[in-house]
């Protein structure tokens, strides 16, 4: 008798593969919104400019309307339209973007859990334009002329459009992924690396690194400032530590019946 033949392992059709063939069609699902929002704001790229341009307008830079900025190379307008709605289209298509997350996230949830996907979008993305708006709203407007004016008198400022542009973009993003702390919390808890108690023990160190994060934010010498990033972004740190409580994971059950005295 022939020795019986092994069946070979069908590798397609592994757990592994299945969850990396799933992972990169959420991918190429997440470049396309991408790319079709950086399309939309790319339209519309001077209005982005002149509004990320608005916090110029409380600092010597604005004059008889206007607000003095250069651009010093050939390309730089199209570099700096391309960057630009590159980063306006990935607010555009966040909530898209965190559709394909869930999606992915979505099969290794209880039941009762996936009913949150509509308030987990939502409020991902309502986080992130929340934090953006804030340090355009609050911070910006103090920060920028400061900054512009720091050696008032004894030099000229001449603002290069892409370098401003550049670290505004970025200030706001930011403050957008540091809003998104408590969506954070969520799914790190729901994946077992953290949990509320360690983040309970940690607040010491949260605080510590919040007020250095907010001191190197908002370079001015006025502490009010200084709070007025520090303390949202705590309130966010507190909440955090509340939803990870909330989305704890469940105990694990008992294999075995507890061993009787003897």
């Amino acid at each position: 008798m022939s020795p019986k033949t092994v069946p070979s392992t069908d590798l397609k059709s592994a757990p592994l593969f299945d969850h990396l063939d799933e992972l990169r069609k959420r991918l190429v699902f997440s470049v396309i919104f991408l790319v079709i929002g950086a399309s939309i704001a790319f339209i519309y790229r001077v209005q982005l400019i002149d509004w990320i341009k608005g916090p110029l307008q409380y600092s010597q830079l604005y004059v008889d309307g206007k607000v003095q900025v250069v651009t010093y190379t050939l390309t730089e307008p199209l570099l700096l339209s391309l960057n630009l709605s590159l980063w306006a289209g990935l607010g555009l298509a966040l909530p898209f973007i965190l559709g394909q997350v869930w999606g992915f996230i979505a099969p290794g949830l209880y039941p009762s859990e996936r009913r949150w996907a509509v308030p987990f979008i939502v409020g991902a993305g309502l986080s992130f334009l929340g934090g953006a708006a804030f340090g355009y709203k609050l911070v910006l407007p103090t920060m920028v002329p400061f900054l512009v004016g720091f050696l008032a008198g004894a030099v000229t400022p001449i603002l290069g459009l892409g370098t401003y542009i550049g670290t505004v973009t970025t200030f706001l993003v930011a403050f957008g992924l540091a809003f998104e702390m408590p969506i954070l919390s969520i799914i790190l808890t729901r994946i077992g690396i953290v949990n509320h108690g360690m983040l309970r023990k940690g607040w010491r160190f949260a605080l510590v690194g919040i007020m250095i994060a907010a001191a190197v934010i908002t370079p001015t010498p006025d502490p009010t400032n200084m709070m007025l990033v520090a303390v949202p972004l705590y309130v966010l740190y507190e909440l955090s530590v509340l939803l990870s409580r909330a989305f704890r994971l469940p105990p694990p059950e008992e294999d075995e019946s507890p061993a009787l005295g003897l």
